[in-house]
Order: C-alpha cells, then sequence, then structure tokens
C-alpha cells in the first residue's frame, strides 16, 4: 500500500486530482467522505493506490472486495 508521507501531502495539488469514479458508482456514502479521501491523482487510473489518502484508498479496497465477493464463484470441477 502506498502510504503518502505529510510533507509530501502539502505538495499535493487538488487541482491535479479528481473523484474516483470507481468509488463513487459503488460507494454509497461517497458524498458523506472528507473531500480529500474522494479524490485520485488525474495522471493514474482510478484504482485504490491513486487516492490521496490512506483513508481513501482502504476504503476503495474494501468495495473492490464486496464487489469480488458478490460475483458468483467459479465451479470447482
Amino acid at each position: 500500500m502506498e502510504h503518502i508521507d505529510p510533507a509530501v501531502m502539502k505538495r499535493i495539488d487538488p487541482r491535479s486530482s479528481r473523484p474516483c469514479e470507481f468509488c463513487l458508482e459503488l460507494d454509497p456514502h461517497f458524498p458523506k467522505r472528507p473531500p480529500l479521501d474522494q479524490m485520485v491523482v488525474s495522471a493514474r487510473r482510478p484504482v485504490a493506490s491513486s487516492h490521496i489518502t490512506e483513508d481513501g484508498y482502504v476504503r476503495h479496497r474494501i468495495l473492490e472486495l464486496r464487489r469480488k465477493a458478490a460475483e458468483a464463484p467459479l465451479s470447482a470441477a
């Protein structure tokens, strides 16, 4: 997991970020998240590691795991 050092956080420009489309689509509580937890780095795909904050990363991973668990299990044949 990427951990962003507080010194690095000061260098992140929120104008170079955007809301995570994946979280926006799957998380009903997305609007209630703190603004930085919603954001991903613009230059990257909307994956967990592109989140600006550790909280955003963790919430994204939880959504990925829930989605994966909801898929039909493969047969063991």
